[in-house]
């Protein structure tokens, strides 16, 4: 499906039925990593999975800011009337998560945010060696803007009211201490570390969430 939100159109799929969950994915990515999730959740959720500006089938913007990538999930919420959803964000999507919690929890129920990182600075330096590395290899803006955002301070995370998970591997591009640092800057955030796995070995074509998921909407 696709639709119109102010100047962008965003491409996204509508499955199941039961209380909202939007699936927000990575840099360079599209919905479609979250199949096999999918596939579990829409037995009891209404699933909206979009694909981000410039990203799958949405329309590529001229410039990328995850400021207007969480202005465009507001609009959708908006726009199709989704009452009350939770976020379930990874990566860059993770990313977004915590922005539309900052700027617009009153629409939320809560954010599960997975690999989020506040700054470039909160990744190991060997990865960003290997995003500049790739960035000068493909000249992609989206590269580009995993060097350059976000910057969010921790003291913005003290806004956000909306029951929060913030999840990462054990072995994530993103620093431990990034992550914990956004949890202990959410009020009443949980923090699940998860043993063995990597930024997203947990995430792509894997169902792992699946319950750890369901076992926070239950409870809020």
């Amino acid at each position: 499906m696709y639709i119109q939100l102010n100047s962008q159109i965003i491409c996204y799929e509508k499955t199941g039925e039961g209380s909202p969950v939007i699936l927000l994915h990575g840099n360079r990515e599209d919905h479609h990593i979250f199949d096999k999730l999918t596939e579990r959740l829409e037995r009891e959720h209404t699933v909206y999975a979009m694909d981000t500006r410039g990203h799958g089938e949405s329309a590529t913007p001229k410039e990328y800011h995850y400021g207007d990538m969480a202005n465009d999930v507001i609009n959708l919420i908006d726009a199709l009337d989704i009452q009350k959803p939770y976020i379930l964000g990874y990566s860059d999507g993770g990313i977004i998560a915590l922005l539309v919690a900052m700027k617009a929890g009153g629409l939320l129920s809560g954010i599960i945010c997975c690999g989020a990182n506040l700054s470039p600075a909160g990744l190991h330096h060997k990865d960003i060696r290997e995003i500049k590395k790739e960035y000068k290899r493909d000249n992609d803006p989206r590269t580009l803007l995993m060097l350059q955002e976000p910057n969010i301070e921790p003291s913005d995370l003290r806004n956000i009211r909306v029951p929060a998970m913030i999840i990462a591997g054990e072995k994530d591009c993103v620093r431990q201490k990034e992550t914990e640092k956004i949890a202990d800057s959410i009020p009443g955030a949980i923090l699940k570390i998860l043993p063995g796995e990597t930024h997203d070995s947990y995430i792509i074509q894997k169902d792992t969430l699946y319950p750890i998921i369901n076992n926070f909407i239950s409870k809020y």
